[in-house]
């Protein structure tokens, strides 16, 4: 959470429409008032964006100006469209559906597919990759994994970008797409794989979005009956909209601007999946007579490390460069980023796990601890050295919480002895709910001392603390709160994939560390040929390497270290030099 959210887990409901506006700067609250027509909110990293587009919602349902009902709020993961959901019912504003684009759009096309194409909705495949290879066997093309996953991308992109197989090559060339084969042969892949869908009468996650604007386009009356039902519409992280998701907006708009759109071009950081902040900047072309409200204080991270997210983009160019925000930091001074140069890469990674370590005995939690590469591929040498140093650590973008078997046990095990209630032995000597956790959760392998090493061993005893942990926060935010209390949250968090915070450090990619923040923060491998990647060529592409690095910088609270290694293995020739993004900075 960041300073501007900072509250308890479940803090109490607000008594009336303008309790809700109580605590917001003045520009959230111009967001939270702004409930006419087209708004556009400019947000910088930090400024409290959800914090202002879920009070904009809460305040208008509240003050009877909105019908909950009626109300879509659509953005990118399924863990945001969680939290956007936690924070309405919070503020006491039942009823309003927050959405990924997808899930929202799959939830019409399954109620209108028997009425605008007739039976039921083709099955929808969870992954690509094995239609992928099987077209590729039908057209005598071998791929190795990587070409697989690169080809199954690019398939990605061109549906987003809505572009047929017989379009591909004269696309993918506009685009400057850096193609992982000859683009004849990806359109021929591109073909087949299509074919196959056809014949095994199964739909992929782009056709959920591409389907629903067809049925949407040929059928008025459908649209007008989805127009009849959401009459206001809110759009976080706009400017990571594909042209697909952008077409579908529009079906669902109409011709009416009850619109709110919520972005920063200087995270634009997927444009390789199709993802353009042209939307967002050409937001008052489109609607000339939009408010817009620009977000700059920033709550979450030290003077100083905002001195370095400005300097960043200060050096940038292009046209997302030319909207720029300059956020001004609302925390007290920090200490300085650290710059520290190592002679490999195996000594940059315990480099960084002794700091670490420090950092940890002086009484960080390790969960507000967080190492960021721009590679997955990096982090198998910090997983190494972490595990030396024994410190925990959470792999992000691994398997789901909810997903883990050892999670699915515990939950299993807490339902059971809800149902059972007070015939369950092991609650005897349990008074409250947090010790009836523990108690439950000790025949599933919790105990109070983490396991000695690391593995999976240690990953599973991180699982189960996290559930003993949001016990706690729960118990203690809900007076008399039961174990069925408890599940019942369990369970939404699950349908929402909103896991709860694992006690370790946390290893990510820079993209996977998007929306995420933590109060100390190790940017590593920021070395030429790695920031900027080596196949960044073009300008644009520099450019969105930058911006990565900003989303990176901006991820950190007080702490931030930045390291680069001068060679890639011990001896190595040390050819390597810092990123050309630091020049000046350091």
């Amino acid at each position: 959470m960041t300073a501007a959210t900072h509250s308890t887990l479940f803090p109490r409901v607000p008594d009336s429409a303008d309790a809700v506006l109580e605590g917001l700067d003045p520009e959230q609250r111009a967001v939270a008032t702004a409930l006419h027509g087209p708004v556009c909110v400019l947000a910088g990293a930090g400024t409290g964006k959800t914090r202002a587009i879920t009070h904009r919602i809460a305040y208008g349902v509240r003050a009877g100006i909105l019908q909950p009902s009626s109300v879509l709020a659509v953005t990118f993961t399924n863990r945001a469209a969680g939290e956007m959901r936690g924070r309405l019912r919070q503020l006491g504003a039942v009823g309003v559906q927050a959405r990924t684009f997808h899930s929202a759009a799959l939830r019409q096309l399954q109620y209108f597919w028997p009425k605008a194409v007739g039976g039921s909705l083709p099955r929808l495949v969870d992954r690509k990759i094995q239609l992928v290879a099987d077209a590729a066997a039908a057209c005598r093309i071998r791929l190795d994994r990587g070409e697989l996953r690169d080809v199954t991308a690019e398939i990605e992109w061109s549906k987003v970008t809505q572009t047929v197989p017989a379009d591909y090559t004269a696309a993918a060339a506009k685009a400057d797409r850096e193609t992982p084969r000859d683009p004849a042969e990806i359109a021929q892949l591109y073909t087949a794989y299509e074919e196959l869908k056809r014949e095994r009468s199964v739909i992929d996650f782009e056709d959920v979005l591409l389907l629903t604007v067809a049925v949407l386009q040929d059928r008025p009356d459908i649209a007008e009956q989805v127009r009849a039902q959401y009459q206001h519409f809110v759009v976080d992280e706009y400017q990571d909209v594909s042209p697909l998701q952008q077409r579908l907006l529009e079906l669902w708009l109409g011709d009416r601007e009850n619109l709110c759109v919520v972005g920063d071009a200087s995270q634009t950081i997927y444009s390789f999946t199709g993802a353009t902040p042209d939307h967002l900047l050409d937001f008052r072309v489109r609607h000339p007579g939009a408010t817009v409200v620009k977000l700059v204080r920033d709550y979450r991270s030290t003077p100083q490390v905002v001195r370095l997210a400005n300097g960043l983009l200060a050096q940038a160019k292009g046209r997302a460069a030319d909207h720029r925000l300059e956020l001004v930091s609302q925390r007290p001074a920090g200490p300085e980023p650290v710059f520290t140069e190592y002679t490999d890469e195996p000594a940059e990674a315990e480099g960084a796990a002794r700091r670490i370590r420090e950092l940890i005995d002086a009484g960080v939690p390790a969960s507000e601890i967080a190492v960021l590469f721009r590679t997955n591929s990096q982090s198998e040498t910090y997983e190494q050295a972490l595990a030396d140093a024994g410190v925990p650590y959470q792999l992000r973008g691994a398997e789901r919480f909810f997903d883990r078997p050892e999670v699915r046990n515990a939950i299993t095990a807490l339902r059971a002895a809800a149902r059972f209630g007070g015939n369950d032995a092991l609650l005897d000597d349990a008074p409250d709910l947090p010790s009836q956790v523990r108690a439950v959760l000790s025949g599933k392998g919790w105990t109070p001392q983490p396991p000695a090493g690391s593995g999976a061993v240690r990953e599973s005893w991180e699982s189960l603390a996290a559930l003993v942990h949001l016990a706690q926060d729960f118990a203690a935010a809900r007076a008399g709160a039961t174990l069925a209390d408890l599940v019942v949250e369990l369970d939404e968090r699950a349908g929402a994939q909103h896991a709860p915070t694992v006690q370790g450090v946390t290893l990510a990619s820079l993209h996977a560390a998007k929306g995420l923040e933590w109060d100390v923060v190790f940017l590593v491998g920021v070395a030429e040929g790695m920031m900027p990647i080596t196949y960044a060529k073009t300008d644009e592409q520099i450019e969105e390497e930058r911006r990565l690095l900003y989303v990176g910088v901006t991820r950190a609270r007080e702490h931030l270290h930045l390291s680069w290694a001068l060679a890639r293995s011990p001896g190595g020739r040390a050819n390597r030099r810092p990123s050309r993004f630091l020049t000046g900075l350091r």
